[in-house]
């Protein structure tokens, strides 16, 4: 790990909040949408981490015009062509309010070039940060607590558990990378730890699809399948190989997750447009393709 400056300190903050603040504050929405009246008060519990979020996001997005990367910015990790909709559909759905306006406000920025980056910049952000660590903490032990109750039999929500704890595994991954850029540390150096992490993350995208897909759906539930089946197999030869090797698996895992991507892209688009059979909300959809797009920016950055 090597000691930032303080503009790869902010860039990097920024870009984290901007990608992971969106995924958490709609991890708090599915968590809401999937409780029955019975369990009312978690519905009203997640409602309030995704009011937050919100305000995290929007603090996010108030700092990082001119100051985050083209890369980043122009990846399809924090918003896509198919977001807005999506947000305004899953809204009209569920009766669950969205604010839409953080998508537009996104939309309209801009990425900076060696940005300068003043004292007051870096005291923002570490507020931001600081403010942020407590409230992704907070939310992993709602996620703990709901998974706890799904796996006693004691709460019966329309999530998978395997998706609660999947979505557990992405906020802890958050509060690490945060926690380690209040320490002047950068997590991004070790590419085979990422491979696997996000490779896990892939392979399970590709099994809630197949789960959620209309059983008429024969051959996207095979499609799904077959991805599962591919980020299986990157799982065992990113485990196994040697650092010589793992250049090769990197390829290959970035090639693979391009096609996944244009899956995922085709799978959004026939959602939101009613052509697909499913109990997939379109935003899961959107959640699920800007996570694939991050996962490509990562890889590249690794070449």
């Amino acid at each position: 790990m090597n000691n930032l400056t303080d503009q790869q300190y902010v860039v990097k903050s920024l870009e984290l909040h901007l990608f992971f603040g969106r995924i958490m504050k709609e991890h708090s929405f599915f968590l809401e949408a999937g409780f029955t009246p019975k369990n009312a008060s978690f519905a009203v519990a997640a409602d309030k981490y995704k009011v937050e979020f919100e305000k995290l996001l929007r603090n996010a997005i108030r700092l990082s015009n001119g100051i985050v990367s083209y890369e980043a910015l122009h990846s399809g990790e924090f918003i896509t062509d198919y977001t807005l909709g999506s947000e305004q559909k899953t809204q009209n759905f569920t009766g669950i309010a969205i604010d839409t306006n953080l998508t537009t406000q996104e939309a309209a920025l801009h990425s900076g070039v060696n940005p300068n980056v003043n004292s007051s910049l870096v005291r923002a952000v570490r507020e931001l940060n600081t403010g942020a660590l407590p409230l992704i903490n907070s939310l992993i032990d709602f996620k703990t607590q709901i998974l706890n109750g799904m796996l006693s039999c004691n709460m019966f929500t329309m999530n998978y558990p395997l998706l609660v704890d999947h979505i557990r595994r992405e906020a802890r991954m958050y509060r690490d990378h945060l926690t380690a850029l209040e320490q002047g540390q950068d997590m991004d150096h070790n590419t085979r730890d990422m491979e696997l992490f996000w490779d896990q993350i892939m392979l399970e995208h590709a099994l809630f699809i197949r789960g959620l897909l209309d059983p008429s759906e024969g051959e996207l539930i095979n499609t799904a399948n077959d991805f599962a089946a591919e980020y299986s197999a990157l799982i065992e030869q990113a485990l196994s190989a040697n650092d010589a090797m793992l250049e090769t698996v990197t390829t290959e895992t970035l090639e693979g997750t391009k096609s996944y991507r244009d899956f995922k892209t085709a799978a959004t688009k026939g959602i939101a447009e009613c052509k697909i059979r499913s109990i997939i909300l379109p935003l899961l959809a959107d959640h699920t393709l800007r996570e694939t797009n991050h996962y490509i920016r990562l890889l590249n950055q690794t070449k």
